[in-house]
C-alpha cells in the first residue's frame, strides 16, 4: 500500500534518538562522579610509599582475601595493577590507610608496584566492608534478597555504611545534612549528644522522651514530658537549685555575719547561676563545659550532621585529649571530610580536563567535522555556536 511503513519504520519511529552529544555528555558526568570517588588517587602508583595517606580510595579483593581471612585493603593502583581480575569490593574512602596489597596477608600474591612493603600494617583499621558486609545487618550491597529501595549512608566516625531504616532514625527527607554519626558511635562519643541538641540537623528536643545526661555519662537520668500540664523538678535540677541556695546563705552569711533564713528569692537564685556560669567560662574557656550545664536529651538513634558543625567542636586543652582518648581526633581536621576529599577530586579533573567533543573532532576529517558540527549546531552545543 503506497505510503505503508514497514516494521523497520516503525520501529525507528519509537527509538529514542541519541547523539553524540547526549553520550558526551552522559561520559563527562560518569567522569565527574568518577573523579569525585577517586578523589585525585593516583591509578598508575600504589599509596603505600605516602605512608599513612589521609583519606583514599580503597577496595577489598574477596579472591585474595576471602572471609574467614585476615581483612586487607588495597590502593586504586592495586587494584587495577594487581587485582584487574579479581572479585573486588569497593570501600568507597577510608581514613589514614596504608595499602596492604602483597604483605603478609596475601598469601600467594606479590605487588607489583611496590613489593617492600612491611608485613603488617598496624595503624590500619578494618570492618566487616572489607568483606563486603555493610550496616548492623551484615549484608552485601547490592543485596540480591532486599527488595525495600534504601540508600546507604556512611558513618564519618567508624566510617561502616549503614541502611537509613537502620539507623534509629531516618534520615531528613530533605536529604539536607553533610554527614552522619551512627547509633553505635554515638554511645561511645556520648559528648557529641551535647552538640548534637545545638547542631544536629534533626535536633533531638529536649520535650521529647529520652535519657537526659550530662556529658561525662554520670547521673544519667530518664525524662519524661510532664502530663496535664503539671511539671516535676528532676533529681539532677533539684540537686543543682539546693547547691545555688546553699551558695545564696553563704553569701548572705559573709555580707552580714548573721544567720540566714532558708528561702531565698529568685533574683538571689538567678545572680547565683549567671555568676557560676562566667566563672565556669572564664575558668575553662569551654564550649563544651557551656552545653553540659544545659539539659540535653540522649537516643539510641544516629545523628545527622550540616556543613561545617565539626569547626564548632571545642578544641580547648581537655577536649583534644578527650578526642585522642577516644581515637577521633580527625573531627577537628577540616581536611578529613568527605567532602574535602571529593572536591579535590573535582579540581584535579579541572586542572586537566579537555573538551571531549573537541577532542572528537579533532581525529575526525574534514566532511566527518562538516557532518558532526551540523548535527551539533542543530542541537545547540555551546562549542560550534
Amino acid at each position: 500500500m503506497a505510503g505503508a511503513e514497514g516494521p523497520a519504520g516503525r520501529q525507528s519511529e519509537l527509538e529514542p534518538v541519541v547523539s553524540l552529544v547526549d553520550v558526551l555528555e552522559e561520559d563527562e558526568e560518569l567522569e565527574k562522579e568518577a573523579c569525585a570517588v577517586l578523589g585525585g588517587s593516583d591509578s598508575e602508583k600504589c599509596s603505600y610509599s605516602q605512608g599513612s595517606v589521609k583519606r583514599q580510595a580503597l577496595y577489598a579483593c574477596g579472591t585474595c582475601t576471602p572471609k574467614g581471612e585476615e581483612p586487607a585493603g588495597i590502593c586504586l593502583a592495586c587494584s587495577y595493577e594487581c587485582h584487574g581480575s579479581h572479585k573486588l569490593f569497593e570501600l568507597y574512602t577510608k581514613r589514614n590507610f596504608h595499602c596492604d596489597c602483597g604483605n603478609s596477608k596475601f598469601k600467594n600474591l606479590e605487588c607489583k608496584l611496590f613489593p617492600d612493603k612491611a608485613k603488617i600494617n598496624s595503624g590500619n583499621k578494618y570492618n566487616d566492608n572489607f568483606f563486603g558486609l555493610y550496616c548492623i545487618c551484615k549484608r552485601p550491597y547490592p543485596d540480591p534478597d532486599d527488595e525495600i529501595p534504601d540508600e546507604m549512608i556512611q558513618c564519618v566516625v567508624c566510617e561502616d555504611w549503614f541502611h537509613g531504616r537502620h539507623l534509629g532514625a531516618m534520615p531528613p527527607e530533605s536529604g539536607d545534612f553533610q554527614e552522619m554519626v551512627c547509633q553505635a558511635c554515638m554511645k561511645r562519643c556520648s559528648f557529641l549528644w551535647a552538640y548534637a541538641a545545638q547542631l544536629a540537623v534533626t535536633k533531638v528536643s529536649a520535650e521529647d522522651d529520652g535519657l537526659a545526661l550530662n556529658v561525662d555519662g554520670i547521673g544519667d537520668e530518664e525524662v519524661t514530658k510532664p502530663e496535664n500540664g503539671d511539671h516535676h523538678d528532676s533529681p539532677l535540677k533539684k540537686d543543682v537549685s539546693e547547691h545555688a541556695k546553699d551558695a545564696v546563705k553563704a553569701i548572705k552569711t559573709e555580707q552580714t555575719n548573721e544567720p540566714c533564713a532558708s528561702s531565698s528569692s529568685e533574683s538571689d537564685l538567678q545572680t547565683v547561676f549567671k555568676n557560676q556560669h562566667l566563672n565556669t567560662e572564664s575558668q575553662t574557656g569551654c564550649k563544651l563545659q557551656e552545653l553540659k550545664a544545659k539539659h540535653f536529651i540522649k537516643k539510641d538513634t544516629a545523628t545527622f550532621w550540616p556543613l561545617n558543625w565539626r569547626s564548632k567542636l571545642c578544641t580547648c586543652k581537655d577536649c583534644m585529649k578527650m578526642y585522642g582518648d577516644l581515637d577521633v581526633l580527625f573531627l577537628t581536621d577540616e581536611y578529613d571530610t568527605v567532602l574535602a576529599y571529593e572536591n579535590k577530586g573535582k579540581v584535579d579533573q579541572a586542572a586537566g580536563r579537555t573538551d571531549p567533543l573537541m577532542d572528537t573532532l579533532s581525529s575526525m576529517n574534514r566532511v566527518q567535522q562538516v557532518e558532526l558540527i551540523c548535527g551539533c549546531k542543530e542541537r545547540g552545543h555551546p562549542a560550534v555556536l
